[in-house]
């Protein structure tokens, strides 16, 4: 299958893949609220896999060790992340994909958000590259094999799931049910850059207590506020100790700060002229492979206890609501290396990078043990703004990388 006959594959089915896409963006799927995005993606890929089917989501989610908990009180029932399988002839190895169609709210000064806007050939709307357009992205290629009559030795199969933005519930759902694979992409914006060395990160929620009163009263009140504040200085300096000790990973050092520690919220008190008795802080805190979620816990812990002192923590209370390790597959292995092929073989970019973001990916590549990379078109410094958008020119890009990687590592069948 050459190059030029891959792309007009790709060309002939690129509209079907942005109606599909517009479509995505068209349901509003904040986490909690995917399910007619779900039911819309579920009805796409039965167009063009070989099965796909509803993967129920249960409450009992919640008791996973791993489970994220930034929304406190979402429930599952009735919601459910979808598998699709384009079915192999046999002798060749499994791929998987992995999205997510839940997205974070939009920007307060995004104008209609779920109605999506095409100018030439950018899309734009909540959710285009982040991930709609790589769920887009992953139907265009299944839609591109049955068009081309690509028929693939190993299965192909997509994991397209709920609650990536807070924490990758959906992904530790699919994880727990044991799938096997042989190289798992999970698709992101990359820019089309192979990002095989993931961070990983922890978000925290502190809250600090004090005695509430009258501004006049210096002396007889304790400010939860200025707790907080004192907080935010000792983990900023953890946050410069654990940045110099994480340096020696080449995919990383090329970046100033590649772990950057981020105070999201903070909420406190009800008027100017009182002292808050009770403060509550939201951050995130990246890690690189050296350390795992459970160390930077615990120095996180020490760090607070040494910094604030034994009376101020008394008055502290530190949990944390996502933990994820770094994900880190060598850059000479196999998969990683098809891809790059694949990449210079469609003049696509060939640089493999490491993420400065957390995602899914340490679900597949730590704890299933399937070798696993990030790849996807649109870029992130659009994620999560008023401006987000993808080219369906990347999209279609993307794709025609995706399909020849898929010849070439998983074989055809004549």
């Amino acid at each position: 299958m050459t190059p030029d006959r891959i792309r007009e594959g790709i060309a002939a089915v690129l509209p079907e893949a942005r109606d599909f896409l517009c479509d995505l963006i068209r349901c509003p799927s904040t986490p909690g609220c995917e399910r007619d995005a779900m039911r819309l993606a579920l009805g796409g890929f039965k167009r063009c896999a070989s099965r796909a089917t509803r993967i129920p989501l249960d409450d009992a989610l919640r008791n996973d060790p791993d489970y994220s908990t930034p929304i406190p009180d979402i429930r599952y029932k009735g919601r459910f992340n979808v598998r699709a399988v384009s079915k192999g002839t046999g002798g060749g190895p499994t791929v998987l994909f992995n999205t997510h169609l839940d997205v974070v709210p939009p920007s307060e000064d995004m104008a209609e958000p779920w109605n999506p806007r095409i100018e030439g050939t950018v899309v734009h709307g909540r959710g285009a590259c982040d991930a709609k357009g790589q769920a887009a992205t992953i139907w265009l290629v299944f839609r591109a094999l049955q068009q081309l009559g690509i028929r693939l030795k190993g299965d192909l199969v997509a994991h397209i799931v709920v609650e990536e933005e807070n924490g990758g519930n959906g992904t530790l759902a699919m994880a727990r049910r044991g799938e096997k694979a042989d190289a798992c992409i999970v698709l992101e914006p990359t820019e089309q850059r192979i990002l095989t060395s993931i961070r990983g990160a922890v978000w925290f929620r502190l809250v600090c207590t004090g005695k509430a009163g009258h501004s006049g009263q210096a002396g007889q009140t304790r400010s939860a506020l200025l707790l907080a504040r004192d907080a935010m200085a000792v983990l900023e300096r953890y946050h410069a100790e654990l940045l110099a000790a994480s340096r020696g990973f080449p995919l990383f050092d090329g970046y100033p700060n590649p772990m950057p520690i981020t105070f999201g919220s903070l909420q406190a008190g009800n008027w100017p002229a009182s002292a808050p008795s009770k403060a509550v802080l939201m951050g995130v805190l990246g890690l690189l492979p050296n350390k795992t979620h459970q160390q930077v816990q615990a120095e996180m812990s020490a760090a607070l206890a040494a910094g604030l002192g034994a009376d101020a923590m008394h008055n502290v209370e530190l949990t944390f609501l996502y933990r994820h390790d770094s994900s880190v597959l060598e850059p000479s292995h196999e998969v990683p290396q098809a891809l790059l092929q694949s990449s210079r073989k469609l003049g696509a970019p060939t640089e493999i990078a490491g993420m400065t973001a957390s995602c899914d990916a340490w679900f597949y590549n730590n704890q299933l043990r399937i070798p696993s990379l990030v790849y996807g078109p649109g870029s992130l410094k659009v994620a999560h703004s008023r401006q987000e958008q993808i080219d369906l020119n990347d999209v279609a890009a993307a794709a025609c990388v995706l399909v020849d990687f898929l010849t070439g590592y998983s074989g055809v069948t004549e």
